[in-house]
């Protein structure tokens, strides 16, 4: 057996979900399968690498113990509710305990179509396959709470959209696919039977600690928050853009997931977006903890009738939860952004605000600015040479030292927790473009070798450096796609 599948969520009532076989594919072929993760999971990895482990993890064929099925969910698309969303492009296997002993969700994307393909083919084309796998697990990498790639599958097949791509499958390991859009699509179906099932296995699945609680609605909305706000924060320590921020795509679990029309910034820009359809920067960079809280919102709209039985008094009790999102999340940034100059806490909290405004105001590449900074206080001149106008630079850093000396943090403390943080390498959106092009002609070179220098985003090695620097004016990315 390849897979130790448990699948209670297959257990839950049907209407929870729709029971659907993957569709098979043409010829399916290996791009890369995550062994390291296979061991993690209990998977015997030269089991999974071979003919049978490829047939599972193309669709062609349906592993044992596994009961696939497609997951329900509503959800806020760009603010506009679809109440009838659900797994379109995927199907979950079943789920595996990892060796930390919680369980993860066995997901194939681009497996064909299902009753909520709303008259998809169910397929994904190359290129996101590659996206996801080579970000989410960067974003590992990385420290940031995030699905995992288990696996990338040539399929042998043609996808249409804009024009004729090839296509893939992509297998997604998750602590699970419960969104706030589940939520929302059993309070939509007026079915709260349905959704005190769910918060009661949301609970026991992510917030065990909380499942006694007086209020289980409530419980889960408030440790729903706290894991949003930091995991938001944690995206703008690393310039990361979502880019599609609806609320079914906003896990129960705090991780970060579903990687479409994803990107990284380039020069500093709070008002910086990439996703082709996000014409108007709802989900830009700065907007993000705003986006958060406003699906929050919708989170807990959906809970109103589990947290009391008299509206007036649930509204109260939400709005009470809600009020304390900006006080979870301005810690986070701050904590977030003060290790980012070399200060416990939210010490540096002032300092990297300040940085923060010379940057934005000389078009400064992100993470190059930071990247210096871990060793300007032995060797400032790579630093001050990214600015056009050193000058306040300069002063900006004769202060900052001046602080570090005044709070005693040696230098080596400083540097060290800056090192931690403060990447050398992240998925730049041109070279994600690279991996993306050249997978088309199935040459995979670029993608192995970007994914391997992902590996070790915070170290600095010779052969990683040509990754690190910053697009070219005719290699810059101005627009991604969801790839639906």
């Amino acid at each position: 057996m390849l897979f130790p599948f448990q699948n209670t969520y297959a257990r839950l009532p049907e209407s929870f979900f729709a029971r659907i076989d993957p569709t098979p594919v043409s010829s399916p072929e290996w791009i890369w399968l995550n062994r390291p993760l296979a061991e993690e999971l209990g998977i015997d990895p030269d089991l999974l690498d071979s003919e049978d482990g490829l047939a599972f993890l193309s669709g062609n064929r349906v592993p044992d113990g596994a009961e696939p099925i497609a997951a329900a969910y509503s959800g806020h698309q760009f603010g506009g509710f679809s109440p009838v969303l659900g797994d379109g492009r995927a199907i979950l296997f079943g789920e595996v305990v990892h060796r930390d002993g919680s369980p993860r969700d066995i997901q194939l994307k681009g497996s064909g179509p299902t009753p909520f393909s709303r008259r998809g083919d169910g397929r994904s084309a190359l290129g996101p396959v590659l996206r996801e796998t080579i970000v989410s697990e960067a974003m590992h990498a990385l420290g940031i709470p995030t699905t995992r790639a288990l696996a990338a599958v040539w399929s042998g097949d043609k996808v249409y959209r804009e024009e004729v791509e090839p296509g893939g499958v992509f297998t997604r390991v998750a602590r699970s696919h419960l969104r706030i859009g589940t939520c929302e699509y059993f309070a939509s179906q007026g079915d709260f039977e349905g959704l005190q099932v769910l918060v009661h296995y949301a609970l026991n699945r992510h917030y065990p600690e909380r499942v006694d609680s007086e209020n289980p609605a409530l419980a889960l909305l408030e440790g729903v928050m706290e894991r949003q706000a930091n995991l938001v924060a944690r995206w703008m320590g690393i310039g990361f853009i979502h880019g599609v921020m609806n609320t079914d795509n906003v896990s129960l679990s705090g991780e970060t997931i579903d990687y479409g029309p994803c990107a990284f910034l380039d020069r500093y820009d709070p008002a910086k977006k990439f996703s082709f359809i996000d014409r108007n920067g709802r989900y830009a960079y700065g907007n993000q903890p705003n986006i958060a809280h406003w699906n929050l919102a919708r989170l807990a709209e959906a809970l109103l009738p589990l947290v009391a039985d008299d509206e007036p008094q649930a509204i109260r009790r939400v709005t009470e939860v809600l009020e304390r999102f900006p006080d979870c999340f301005r810690p986070e940034w701050a904590k977030t952004f003060s290790a980012k100059v070399g200060m416990s806490g939210e010490g540096g909290k002032e300092h990297a605000e300040r940085l923060l405004g010379l940057m934005e105001d000389q078009a400064l590449d992100f993470t190059l600015t930071f990247r210096h900074l871990r060793d300007a206080l032995s060797d400032e001149s790579p630093f001050l040479r990214l600015f056009p106008r050193p000058d306040p630079a300069r002063e900006w850093l004769s202060q900052w030292r001046g602080h570090l000396d005044q709070l005693a943090i040696p230098v080596e403390t400083a540097t060290s927790t800056m090192r931690s943080v403060n990447p050398v390498v992240i998925p730049r959106n041109h070279r994600l473009e690279e991996v993306i092009a050249a997978g088309k002609n199935r040459n995979f070179a670029p993608f192995h070798q970007l994914r391997e220098t992902l590996r070790s985003p915070y170290e600095e090695r010779p052969e990683a450096s040509a990754f690190e620097s910053p697009p070219l004016p005719s290699e810059e990315v101005r627009a991604t796609f969801c790839g639906t």
